[in-house]
């Protein structure tokens, strides 16, 4: 066997808790490998090695990463046919098995690869975090949460349990079951960012009873402080959406209470922009202006806040049609801007954001405050 050959298998699973190679993404080796002769050369081994079960393993992954899919199942299936396969092998074959079919987009094949894999592995991470994927994928937002659950992955949990919540609203948005899956995510992790944000905007939107500023107000003490501004990122879009109770829109006392809470963290430069944007859709741009202002107190640098600013300057002077129109665009474009970055890869987004959708990172947004971050 060559020298590489052996230093690729020199290390076995060990308890049953992981499988080899499974930090390369669908079995691909690292990028100095030359895939191609690593197949030529494995099969050779093989041929001339038929008991070599880790090297069978190790093909049928060179395979996949080719995207071969048909040829890395048929060595899998042969795997698993044979007699007197060990149970570690089995169970790693049809993990193998699993991550075949999902490549080639035979969800239900992998699903099913994956449950009989755990049969024999038991609450395997690897396996487990396949399963929680793909019933994400899928959809199937209740099993996501539970494997998650198993993993120990609460952010996950909860997450997905505020997804059934969200799916069964579509279907029914005055179900008392969603308040219960809402609630239970909370229970799994109390500082569930996304779970608040449902509960607030499901009174803002009158589908549950109670005050919108107390529900923000006991999400504040909750949720990291990082993760406070999509608090109110959601609330204003729920506002601007329209769908807001007749009563809730036209309470100023209520917006007075959110903004006494905002208030509180005079610090927190986001906070105090976001209540300078509630007071804006109110109509009380005096207001805003002061609230925009604070913002500079803290960061001078803080470009949103001097954009808003100049669109409050901008309608208390009598401009120039042709400055009006370039003010116009020129604002109009700064607003398009990505405001939303993960911590983690640094993935630039015009949405809020629970799993960076480049590295998986959960809770990893952060809001641009500069625009060279």
């Amino acid at each position: 066997m060559s020298g590489w050959i052996k230093t690729f298998f020199s290390s076995r699973s060990t308890g049953g808790e992981r499988f080899p190679g499974e930090v390369h993404a669908d079995g691909l080796l690292p990028p100095s490998e030359d895939t191609f002769s690593a197949i030529n050369e494995l099969s050779r081994v093989v041929k001339n090695n038929p008991d070599a079960v880790e090297i069978y393993l190790a093909l049928g992954n060179l395979y996949r990463s080719q995207g071969e899919i048909e040829r890395a199942v048929h060595i899998r299936q042969n795997l698993i046919l044979r007699p007197g396969l060990h149970p570690e092998f089995k169970a790693r074959a049809l993990y193998e098995l699993g991550r075949d079919y999902k490549r080639g987009g035979f969800v239900d094949r992998a699903f099913d690869a994956f449950q009989q894999a755990r049969k024999i592995a038991g609450n395997n991470p690897a396996i487990n975090h396949e399963l929680a994927r793909l019933s994400a994928d899928s959809e199937e937002f209740l099993q996501a949460a539970k494997y998650y659950g198993e993993l120990g992955n609460s952010i996950a949990e909860a997450h997905y349990l505020v997804r059934q919540a969200q799916k069964e609203c579509r279907d029914n948005p005055k179900s008392s079951q969603i308040a219960k899956w809402i609630d239970r995510a909370l229970k799994v992790f109390p500082g569930s960012t996304e779970a608040w944000l449902e509960k607030l905007q499901r009174v803002w939107k009158g589908l549950e009873k109670g005050k919108p500023s107390k529900i923000l107000d006991q999400a504040m003490g909750q949720v990291p402080e990082q993760m406070r501004f999509v608090l109110l990122e959601g609330l204003l879009t729920t506002s601007r959406e329209g769908s807001c109770t007749a009563g809730v829109v036209s309470d100023m006392n209520e917006l007075e209470d959110i903004l006494a809470i905002l208030s509180g963290y005079p610090q927190d430069m986001l906070l105090q922009y976001y209540g300078g944007l509630l007071l804006l859709d109110h109509g009380r741009l005096e207001d805003a202006r002061i609230w925009f202002e604070k913002c500079l107190l803290l960061d001078s640098n803080f470009w949103l806040a001097r954009l808003e600013l100049l669109a409050l300057a901008r309608k208390r002077h009598d401009l120039p049609r042709s400055l009006d129109v370039q003010l116009d665009f020129f604002i109009s474009r700064a607003r398009e801007v990505k405001n939303y970055a993960c911590r983690q890869c640094g993935l630039k987004r015009e949405m809020v954001f629970f799993v960076c959708p480049r590295c998986g990172a959960w809770h990893s947004i952060s809001f641009r405050h500069n625009l060279n971050e």
